[in-house]
């Protein structure tokens, strides 16, 4: 996968949505959905190497899997919501974009309460 490959595929969707657009609005979105897939699909192989890369730095720090799940699950919804907040601005309903990322945010932070409740237990037995 080559960044060339990205802006290129980038940019020819930008132009065949401002052809689409004037004669079918309702066909932009779904351009923009199939070309965020496709860019997704190219990069799949390099987040594939850093899960892996993660994996093992857990495994020498010897820290739980479980933590580690956690946090590719908050980095990965991150992602998520990113994506599907900008389609919904995409499509001009910023109100709903915002509802998504609220939505993102809470998800996060109820996965997150079991690293946080971690570390605070870790700092407690620091403490005399």
């Amino acid at each position: 996968m080559d960044m060339v490959q990205v802006i290129g595929i980038g940019i020819t969707a930008v132009l065949l949505i401002l052809v689409v657009r004037r004669s079918h609005p309702e066909l932009a979105v779904q351009i923009t959905i199939v070309v965020a897939g496709i860019v997704f699909f190219l990069v799949l192989d390099k987040l594939r190497m850093i899960i892996e890369l993660f994996t093992e730095m857990a495994k020498r720090a010897g820290i739980g899997e479980m933590y580690l799940i956690i946090l590719l699950k908050i980095i990965g919804i991150s992602y998520l919501v990113e994506f599907g907040a900008q389609v919904c601005r995409d499509a001009g309903e910023g109100a709903i974009a915002s509802k998504i990322e609220l939505a993102g945010k809470v998800m996060i932070l109820v996965m997150a309460v079991p690293i946080i409740a971690f570390a605070l237990d870790t700092i407690l037995r620091l403490m005399p």
